[in-house]
């Protein structure tokens, strides 16, 4: 991902000039090649050519909603999508996570907390690099080695049932078809399976999926559990797979 092995790149998508040369500037400062647009519609041109590694995308935006650029850029790209927006609203949370950003901040923002958040994003690589397999596919391998899956193979693929996730390969299939999944979804139906005996919590998820400091945000794992749901074709009265244990987190059905 990005256009250099060694150096990554944000694309900063802001109509506020402030905004956007304070984000372009923190960035920057820790590493990033920058690429800035005030339009929504050039962002899409700027990420579809560049393939960056990060987005900062302002959800109001002149010429296209930041939440249909979103949506848009999610089928294309597995970069971490960042919404900014002065807009706290709920909705707003639950809708922008639901088509797949990775994360808010919330106007006004200092730089230290984009460099905290942006360091903590990255401190989950979902991707192969060089070949190095990620760290949430290193753990899953060492846990697909266990007696925790419902089955592991020696090819690092745990099955559940009719479901089977391909840690290194990081595909994850339903009935022999591809499922479509963020990073995100991926890497928590990965723990998921590999300790499907276990309760996981909410705190937990988040410590293993979205790293550290990120252990108070519950509803990030609920939104992205609901919409890993949805790919599964689940009946939440009825769940095949993910079952919610009240009170303490999630964990996988037993095979029958």
């Amino acid at each position: 991902m990005g256009t250099d092995s060694f150096e990554r790149t944000a694309v900063v998508v802001e109509d506020d000039p402030d905004i956007r040369e304070l984000l372009v500037l923190t960035l920057s400062m820790v590493g990033f090649n920058t690429i800035e647009t005030a339009s929504g519609r050039e962002a899409l041109s700027l990420v579809r050519e560049h393939q960056p590694d990060l987005v900062t995308l302002d959800l109001n935006l002149p010429d296209l909603d930041g939440m249909e650029v979103c949506r848009q850029l999610r089928p294309e790209t597995d970069a971490y999508i960042v919404m900014i927006t002065a807009r706290v609203e709920e909705i707003e949370r639950v809708l922008g996570l639901e088509i797949g950003a990775d994360d808010f901040i919330v106007k006004p923002f200092s730089p230290r907390e984009v460099r905290a958040r942006v360091a903590a994003m990255f401190r989950r690589p979902r991707s192969l690099v060089d070949g190095t397999a990620s760290s949430v596919g290193t753990v899953s391998r060492e846990a697909a080695g266990t007696e925790t899956a419902e089955e592991s193979r020696d090819d690092g693929v745990v099955v559940h049932g009719s479901l089977s996730v391909d840690v290194e390969g990081r595909v994850a299939r339903l009935d022999g078809e591809e499922l479509p999944l963020t990073k995100i979804e991926f890497d928590l139906l990965a723990t998921l399976m590999t300790g499907s005996r276990r309760v996981w919590t909410r705190e937990t998820l988040l410590g293993r999926v979205w790293g550290e400091g990120w252990t108070d945000d519950h509803h990030l794992v609920e939104v992205h559990i609901r919409n890993l749901r949805k790919k599964l074709g689940e009946d939440t009265r009825e769940p095949r797979f993910i079952k919610t244990v009240r009170g303490v987190g999630y964990r996988m059905i037993p095979v029958d």
